[in-house]
């Protein structure tokens, strides 16, 4: 089952491949290569359909952090699956309207599609996920890959204000969700669904239930845009038409009515549950389809009514909730109609509304414009895409034969039940629902006219058009054409989709409903007779007919009621609040003096380790076990103690950079006593590349001014630097004295040949033991490098070098311009010494497993080699001897170590795990064989990317 992880996987894999074919084939559209990626997902889970409608649940875990709880554990059941199809399924049909929509030589398609595929694995691993750790981190994805998306178009300010905008809201929800879950962890000790879920019954009276539910439903409404954090959605319409017939209809905005029905089972029954979810849904539904009725742009006359929907199905699964009340008896089947009607509905509104975003995206393609005002008698010129509008916003405003009256029929039935409930003391209260569900059913009607007859009907205007309008291209109608014709096909038969989709995710919102064997009665029917719904609907017609001739005369229809007040104000302003006030309280602190910086930080380190060691009662002092100090222990204590003093007499900053180095060597003799070759070497290595460093550092800095050459006391920095040393040094000594438990240093001493086949304990602890931390430490380095790199980048990009002849240009002898080294000594020494260090870095990295060295001592000494290199013949000459991109290096290095720990998921075992044996080889004989050579391979070209990615950047000849 292990194809649940690949089908995540998948969409990351074509990501990174169309990057690869897009240059590899650039005259061929990037669309055609990542067009089979969701179509394979969609056919993968067609085939799952029929298991999973027999009850059966997929499921399969690859360990992550055990320790903590934390597994990727995919799980397949009738809710996830159908998102599932509907992600795979909307995302094969928008790819293919994107190919014909985006223009290859006008737009970075390769980019868009990278975000497209990064978007539909976040939002699969969303719905497919039991643990909530790892849902969080796809749900944060979405976030993520959704601004990329939106601010796609980022030269336009309003592309990237609804980006920054979607991303602040719903990463805000997304992080209390994330508190929620903890929460949920607390009480429950897991963070696997399935399991808090077997442990609900014990959690409903744990103090943290409530504050769990709330934060949860924070993260599901801001992330559905309900009211009143819908208004991200909006603005988020700048993003491409296809990323709006996606995210916006079908996926997304979703992924908050997943969480809701996925988490059913913990928090129905709760009144806080029920009456959040089912008003705060009404109100969404009511407020979303008023405004609709005032937009002018016809995207955010959709982006309301997708606002609206949404409230719909919300209101549907809080109304449904209740039927957890009535667990085991009969008149639970009558309540859980409502979550029926919310699973219609939500595929219902995938279908319909991503053909009409299609729709509005190709109006706009051929037309040059979405404004309602400019557009008219269409219909004529475009019989097609009118057809496809038609049945579009027919099945939206609720009309028959299409798929959209039975579900918003089986919307009113579930309103109309409310008034024979006996739960949560709904007295009169139960009678807003029906009365809200059929005010805002008639705005849904008018605004669907409206976009209907506005844009294809009445008085052609195509002289206020950008574009002489024309029907689109095939490929652009055929996304659009398969969706309306699912409109049509499942309000005909609605029943394809009542015991394939319906019925298995109903019974995984509401498990514990049914007896063994029991089914949800889902048979869908167009014809129920005279009914009270019947009598409604005809009513929302009538009404909206009439509204809709009366639209212009009706002011309160088309025009703001409070234009002075508004929630988009309120946002501005506290964003702007915030941003001013933040940036007073920076201004306070960031003076632009390092000093200033270095005794905030410091100052910081003093109190806060003074309070823990004053406050603790078991801070002991020990000196008993203390070994006596040598006399040549002593000697290299008091060259060292001499040379820190010495460092801020210092005259010239050459003489400072001595004094460092010493300091640096010192510690390295003291290593060398102590009989601790890894560190010795790394330590010497450290130092010789950091005094070059800085050597290369100061060398871009001004000179020195004569009124500061002179050493000048000041009390601060001497209180400062007085308090740190002896600070750390009590809490050296304490921690040596203070031993709470055993030291784990046995453990790697006996462990470190059997567990990991490495008898260098230093070593196997960095790439076995502790791998993980290696790998993140290795990644920071890197960011790091990079973040140098870009900032000296910034500081010469405009400065223009002086012709120099290259290494290779001058028949291979290396360039006098530019060299800083007369040294013809040095230089003739280095051609030989550099083939040396380069050697004994090699034998380094391959005995480091058994013997001292390593990936990342072997990657210094490389570097060292390079130094010695740079130092004799200039930084320009490292370039053109060695012509190699070191970003590059560090890139492939950092992908390296983390596909080794990838492929500890091949062998079912945790991430970074390693594994070691003995073959013959031929030459080499019996040789032992380990995989953290892998691991430390990766750690050998970061570091030597990394170092030189630096070396070279900032020592970067004028």
């Amino acid at each position: 089952m292990y194809l649940l992880h690949l089908v995540i996987i998948l969409p990351f894999i074509f990501a990174l491949g169309s990057l690869i074919l897009n240059k590899m084939m650039p005259h061929i559209h990037t669309g055609w290569f990542i067009l089979p990626a969701p179509v394979l997902i969609f056919i993968y889970f067609l085939v799952r359909l029929p298991e999973v409608q027999d009850g059966e649940r997929l499921t399969a875990a690859v360990p992550w952090i055990p320790s903590l709880g934390v597994n990727f554990t995919v799980y397949l059941d009738g809710l996830s699956l159908l998102f599932a199809l509907l992600i795979s399924g909307v995302g094969s049909l928008v790819i293919l309207y994107s190919i014909f929509y985006l223009n290859k030589r006008k737009e970075a398609i390769g980019q868009f599609y990278i975000y497209l595929l990064l978007f539909m694995g976040a939002m699969l691993g969303v719905v497919l996920s039991d643990n909530l750790i790892v849902l969080y981190g796809f749900w944060e994805l979405t976030s993520i890959s959704s601004f990329l998306l939106i601010a796609f178009w980022y030269q336009r300010e309003k592309s990237r204000y609804g980006a920054l905008k979607s991303m602040l809201i719903t990463v805000f929800g997304g992080l209390a969700m994330l508190s929620g879950f903890v929460l949920l962890y607390v009480m429950t000790g897991t963070f696997s669904n399935r399991e808090i879920l077997a442990n609900v019954n014990t959690i409903t009276e744990h103090s943290l239930f409530g504050p769990a539910m709330l934060l949860v439903l924070l993260g599901a409404f801001t992330k559905s845009a309900q009211f009143p954090f819908h208004i991200w959605l909006p603005d988020a319409m700048e993003a491409p038409t296809p990323v709006s017939a996606y995210l916006h209809s079908a996926t997304m905005v979703k992924a908050g009515l997943y969480l809701v029905a996925r988490l059913s089972p913990i928090f129905a029954g709760e009144a806080v549950w029920f009456w959040l979810v089912s008003g705060t849904g009404i109100v969404t539904l009511i407020y979303g389809s008023y405004r609709a009725l005032k937009q002018t742009d016809l995207k955010s006359l959709l982006a309301f009514s997708t606002i609206s929907q949404l409230g719909l199905i919300m209101s549907l699964l809080g109304l449904g909730s209740a039927a957890a009340i009535y667990s085991g008896t009969s008149e639970s089947l009558f309540y859980v109609k409502a979550t029926m009607a919310g699973i219609f509905h939500l595929i219902n509104h995938a279908i319909f509304k991503g053909a009409l975003f299609m729709v509005v995206g190709i109006v706009d393609h051929e037309t040059g414009t979405r404004d309602i005002r400019k557009l008219g008698g269409l219909m004529s010129v475009m019989p097609v895409t009118f057809s496809i509008a038609l049945i579009g916003t027919s099945s939206m405003a609720g009309l028959p034969p299409f798929n959209g009256f039975l579900s918003k029929e089986m919307f009113f039935t579930a309103v109309l039940n409310i008034l024979k409930m006996d739960v949560f003391n709904m007295q009169f209260i139960g009678v807003f629902f029906p009365v809200i569900a059929w005010i805002a059913s008639i705005f849904t009607f008018l605004y669907s006219m409206l976009l209907l007859f506005k844009t294809f009907t009445g008085k052609q205007q195509f002289d206020k058009l950008e574009k002489k309008p024309h029907e689109a291209p095939l490929g652009m109608l055929l996304p659009p054409v398969v969706l309306a014709s699912l409109a049509v096909v499942f309000g005909l038969f609605p029943n394809l989709l009542s015991y394939t989709l319906i019925e298995p995710a109903m019974a995984a919102i509401h498990p514990t409903l049914l007896l063994p064997g029991q089914q949800f009665d889902t048979d869908i029917h167009m014809w129920h007779g005279w009914t009270t719904e019947v009598f409604m609907t005809i009513g929302v017609v009538v009404s909206g007919i009439v509204l809709y001739r009366l639209y212009h005369r009706v002011t309160w229809l088309h025009r703001p009621l409070f234009s002075g007040v508004s929630l988009n104000k309120t946002y501005d302003g506290g964003l702007n609040m915030l941003d001013k006030g933040a940036k007073g309280l920076t201004d306070r602190y960031m003076t632009g003096s390092i000093r200033h910086y270095l005794i905030y930080i410091f100052a910081f380190l003093i109190v806060s380790i003074t309070i823990t060691m004053g406050g603790s009662a078991n801070m002991r002092f020990d000196f008993s076990e203390y070994a006596p100090m040598s006399l040549y222990e002593a000697v290299v204590i008091f060259a060292l103690i001499v040379s820190v003093i010495a460092v801020p007499f210092a005259r010239t900053r050459m003489l400072a950079i001595i004094l460092t180095g010493t300091v640096g060597y010192m510690v390295t003799l003291f290593f060398v006593i102590f009989r601790a070759p890894d560190l010795a070497l790394t330590q010497m290595i450290v130092e010789t590349v950091s005094v070059t460093l800085f050597l290369l550092c100061f060398y871009h800095l001004p000179k020195l001014k004569k009124e500061i050459e002179t050493l000048s006391f000041k009390l601060p920095n001497f209180v400062i630097a007085l308090g740190v040393g002896v600070v750390m040094t009590l809490l050296a000594l304490s921690a040596s004295s203070n031993r709470s438990f055993e030291s784990i240093a046995d453990f790697y001493i006996k462990e470190s040949y059997n567990l990991a086949g490495g008898k260098n304990i230093v070593n196997v602890i960095l790439v076995d033991f502790r791998g993980f931390d290696t790998m993140l430490e290795i990644v920071v380095l890197g960011i790091a490098s990079y973040g140098i790199y870009a900032l000296i980048r910034l500081k010469i990009k405009h400065e223009e070098e002086p012709a120099t002849p290259g290494y290779w240009e001058s028949g291979g002898k290396l360039p006098i311009n530019g060299i800083r080294s007369n040294d013809v000594i040095l230089k003739t020494i280095s051609k030989v010494v550099i083939f040396i260090i380069l050697t004994f870095s090699l034998y380094l990295f391959f005995s480091g497993h058994n013997e001292p060295g390593g990936g990342f001592i072997g990657a210094l000494m490389t570097a060292a080699a390079f130094v010695l290199l740079a130092m004799a013949f200039g930084i320009k000459t490292v370039s053109e001897v060695i012509p190699i991109d070191f970003r590059k290096v560090s890139a492939v290095g950092i992908l390296v170590a983390l596909l080794t720990g990838v492929g500890s998921f091949l062998f079912d075992v945790p991430f970074l795990s390693h594994t070691f044996g003995y073959r013959n080889l031929p030459l080499l004989g019996h040789t032992e064989l380990a995989t953290a050579m892998l691991f430390d391979l990766g750690v050998y070209l970061t570091v030597v990317g990394i170092t030189m990615t630096i070396i070279l950047a900032i020592g970067r000849d004028k």
